[in-house]
């Protein structure tokens, strides 16, 4: 469930289609900026109610795995 919000988050930020995406798509695959993650990482507050990303979270994640694995430890908290 996470993992199918995270890729329709992606798809309509990187305007591709949601099933394209997988749990091994990195952030470089998509072609992502700083910018772009910012927004990503607001849209995924609004979606899970996790609270803003701090640069030290989103230092670790690079993948699509990553991001489901850290928002899915803030879900479950």
């Amino acid at each position: 469930m996470i993992f199918e919000k995270i890729a329709k988050i992606l798809a309509e930020q990187f305007g591709v289609a949601a099933d394209s995406i997988s749990m091994d798509t990195s952030f470089e695959d998509l072609g992502a900026d700083s910018l772009d993650v910012v927004e990503v990482t607001m849209a995924l507050d609004e979606e899970f109610g996790i609270g803003e990303l701090s640069e030290d979270d989103m230092s670790g994640i690079t993948s699509v795995a990553d991001l489901v694995r850290f928002v899915s430890g803030k879900v479950e908290d």
